[in-house]
């Protein structure tokens, strides 16, 4: 795979909607992906995390999966949002509790900033819950805007410190 042109697409959720933990959720909405011109070419582990900005809540799962699609960005994008209410997922606020997150990471190394969209995404690089999947996927892949490798990005990201495989 040319990592120039990989479409990074990062998932977590911490609420189970009607699956019954937040995995089973994650892994049912991967199981629409290539039938809404989204299919996966390859994946991460899932990766566990405290709860942020408050650690109190539910705990995270979360992984990142390369896709191919013929879609463009604009309609990634919202695919990856008719998904997400698909799984239930509300917007009640930034950093929520949420049955399903899904983000456009990257898109090859398209630099845009639309109402609907920036990319690359403009956290990612500071999570390692989005950098550590990424990096365990595609240590060498480049940030569009910094240069800097996914294995980089994970080991300086200051969010989510406490992210790792979720090995249970």
């Amino acid at each position: 795979m040319n990592l120039d042109e990989a479409v990074i697409v990062a998932l977590g959720g911490n609420l189970p909607g009607e699956f019954g933990s937040p995995r089973n959720l994650l892994e049912a909405a991967l199981s629409r992906f290539s039938q809404a011109g989204l299919p996966v070419v390859c994946r991460s582990s899932w990766w566990k995390s405290a709860a942020w900005p408050d650690p109190t809540g539910n705990e995270y799962r979360n992984a990142v999966v390369l896709v191919e699609t013929q879609q463009t960005p604009e309609e990634t994008i919202r695919t990856l949002f008719s998904i997400e209410d698909a799984f239930g997922r509300h917007r009640s606020g930034k950093n929520a509790p949420r049955t399903l997150d899904l983000d456009l990471i990257a898109y090859g190394r398209r630099q845009m900033q639309t109402p609907d969209l920036i990319l690359p995404h403009p956290r990612a690089a500071e999570r390692l819950f989005v950098m550590g999947p990424l990096a365990e996927l595609v240590p060498a892949w480049r940030h569009p805007v910094s240069g800097l490798t996914a294995l980089e990005l994970a080991r300086s990201a200051p969010v989510g410190r406490d992210s790792a495989p979720d090995v249970g």
